[in-house]
């Protein structure tokens, strides 16, 4: 697991340049640095070891006739089978590590090597006799990949951060992204809140060529439902596909450990890792709704494995929130990123590798909303007309969870579903914002990945949105970040493409029914682990936000943000203390919407105050 930077060269100093930038992302790769640097192009790199730590296996890589040059972020699990094709094909290897195949792999494919990878990438290839560079990021967007066009450079990398010292780069606040954000409690768009800043989606490859950018996608998941298999049938597959993953996620040469939460899926991970250590944290001391450490050791317990955990005080965490949202490069709304801050931290003190859970949610149907489709009530009856016209009216009046339920009720899904996370709604953003950006609705992001699936069910079709918006914008971008800040490498085996194969043909009521959510999954679940573990309710990291906001230190602390500068610079703030004040008072649940807001005036004190 690694990080790089690079940049097309058409400045003085490009070598010291490009050192200043891959010190920023010294923390993704402390273990060594590489560097190549020619009239065209600079590249650098910085390795954490994890398979062959020989000095050999250090990057950039070359192809034999150093022609093409690699940058490369992530694992290649199939690569000792690739590497075997290779070998037969003629090409010479200089090392046993898995980022050679990439150089030599293109060379011989070109654009087709990407569907032949099993593994998470983020990578770049500069072609120097073609004077061409060819980047992808893998089929999930387990690793990022950025990239920005500043005045006559073409900049990409790891870390947006990184870009920041190269001379051209103009720091611009993006506040259309800041819109977006309200709404999503993440940045949901290919833009980032750097202005001529972008994400490459994940599945993509880009060539940039003569000055001009082209990208493709080369992979789609897919929802194809079989009905030639009984329920038995298919949890036999998901248990055969499920471990034949954990074995290709555990090819490593270190030790590699797996956090361990009281949910299922990272139960799962667990009990069929044969790890030696699992990883815990928690919020208080006495087993109630905000710890999950009593959990943990008894499964750990259970399945023979030694538990570490650590309980999180309050102090700990509102102290670590400036550090956690410098690192995750763009603001992120999600509570439980500042936990998964600290269980990192607490692994990479043994080793440099654990496994995940992420990804069971969206591929096997795994959140609780997914079963509002399927929750028929008497009011469905009523003509979709009608429950439309008492939709509108309910919104005209302060939200409770009555009026909720009516003006969902009085909408299509896509219409009201816009992923796991929906903020503020767009007349509420623009109220709060003194100059709104014209930011698209949140149904208009959403719109492209609903048509892509308008032919299936709804249970398909939120957890396809979900697939592209919420698990890339929010869960693969904090565990990424998170691990990477701690030099840690994260791996997520559910995110594999044969379980994605397999997920894909799973018939719905196999995954989402009245009975429970990722109700296939659980049934193989089962086979590792007590009833207790597989049917527990679905919990992340329960962070206790709620209650300390209505707490004196924390209440004014949040208070002294919604008045500062910044606050002032874009919101309303009278309006942002009065839903402080509100849910102090405990007349309303505001806690989620004031973290939206505190967390990117807590990024922006980082990246855009006046002594930055």
């Amino acid at each position: 697991m690694c990080g790089y930077v690079g940049f097309t060269n058409a400045i003085e100093d490009a070598g010291q340049v490009l050192k200043t930038m891959m010190d920023t992302i010294a923390h993704r790769g402390p273990d060594s640095e590489g560097s190549y640097v020619d009239e065209d192009i600079a590249l650098g790199f910085r390795r954490l070891s994890i398979i062959d730590l020989k000095p050999e296996g250090d990057q950039p890589l070359f192809s034999e006739d150093r022609s093409k040059v690699l940058v490369f972020n992530g694992e290649i699990y199939n690569y000792k089978t690739l590497r075997e094709a290779l070998i037969t094909r003629g090409h010479a290897f200089t090392s046993h590590t898995d980022s050679e195949v990439l150089v030599h792999g293109y060379e011989e494919y070109g654009v087709e090597l990407l569907n032949k990878l099993r593994g998470m990438f983020s990578f770049v290839i500069w072609d120097k006799t073609e004077k061409k560079l060819f980047g992808a990021r893998d089929f999930f967007g387990i690793k990022p990949l950025y990239y920005a066009k500043m005045e006559n450079a073409f900049l990409f990398g790891s870390e947006i951060k990184s870009f920041l010292p190269h001379p051209a780069f103009r720091k611009e606040l993006n506040e259309t992204a800041l819109e977006n954000y309200l709404s999503f409690q993440y940045s949901p768009t290919q833009e980032t809140f750097f202005k001529n800043v972008y994400k490459l989606p994940p599945a993509h490859y880009f060539i940039y060529e003569n000055g001009e950018m082209t990208i493709q996608r080369y992979w789609e998941p897919k929802f194809e439902a079989r009905e030639d298999k009984s329920l038995d049938q298919w949890v036999d597959a998901i248990a055969d596909t499920f471990e034949d993953s954990i074995k290709t996620h555990k090819i490593s040469d270190v030790e590699v450990g797996s956090f361990l939460s009281s949910g299922v899926d990272s139960s799962y991970v667990a009990a069929s890792a044969d790890v030696d250590k699992t990883y815990t944290v928690g919020f208080d001391a006495d087993g109630t709704r905000y710890n999950e450490i009593s959990y943990a050791k008894e499964l750990s317990e259970y399945i023979h494995v030694k538990n570490i955990s650590k309980v999180i005080t309050p102090e700990e965490y509102w102290d670590s929130l400036s550090k956690i949202q410098y690192h995750m490069d763009e603001p992120l709304a999600d509570p439980a990123a500042v936990a998964l801050y600290f269980v990192c931290n607490l692994a990479s003190k043994d080793l440099k590798v654990v496994l995940s859970g992420e990804g069971a949610d969206e591929i096997f149907g795994g959140y609780n909303i997914y079963k509002e489709p399927i929750e028929f009530t008497a009011y469905d009856k009523i003509p979709f007309c009608i429950r439309r016209v008492i939709g509108r009216v309910a919104e005209l009046f302060p939200a409770h969870r009555g009026l909720n339920f009516l003006v969902r009720r009085g909408k299509r899904l896509e219409e009201r579903f816009i992923g796991n996370a929906y903020m503020f709604t767009p007349k509420e953003r623009k109220a709060l914002l003194k100059s709104p950006a014209g930011a698209p609705d949140p149904a208009v992001i959403c719109k492209p990945y609903y048509d892509r699936v308008k032919d299936k069910d709804p249970v398909t079709k939120m957890q396809y949105l979900d697939l592209h918006l919420w698990m890339a914008g929010d869960i693969l971008l904090k565990a990424d970040k998170m691990s990477m800040a701690n030099s840690l490498e994260l791996r997520v085996p559910f995110l594999d493409k044969e379980v994605m194969a397999l997920a894909g043909q799973i018939p719905t009521r196999y995954r989402v029914n009245e009975e429970n959510t990722k109700y296939a999954m659980r049934q193989a679940a089962l086979r590792k682990m007590p009833p207790k573990s597989a049917d527990k309710k679905k919990l992340g990291f329960p962070v206790p936000i709620r209650v300390w906001l209505k707490e004196e230190p924390y209440y004014n602390r949040v208070k002294e943000a919604f008045t500062s500068p910044a606050a002032e610079k874009y919101f309303h703030t009278d309006k942002l203390v009065k839903l402080l004040d509100a849910h102090r008072a405990g007349k309303k649940d505001n806690s989620r919407k004031i973290w939206t807001v505190f967390m990117f005036l807590t990024w922006y004190e980082d990246f855009f105050a006046e002594s930055k």
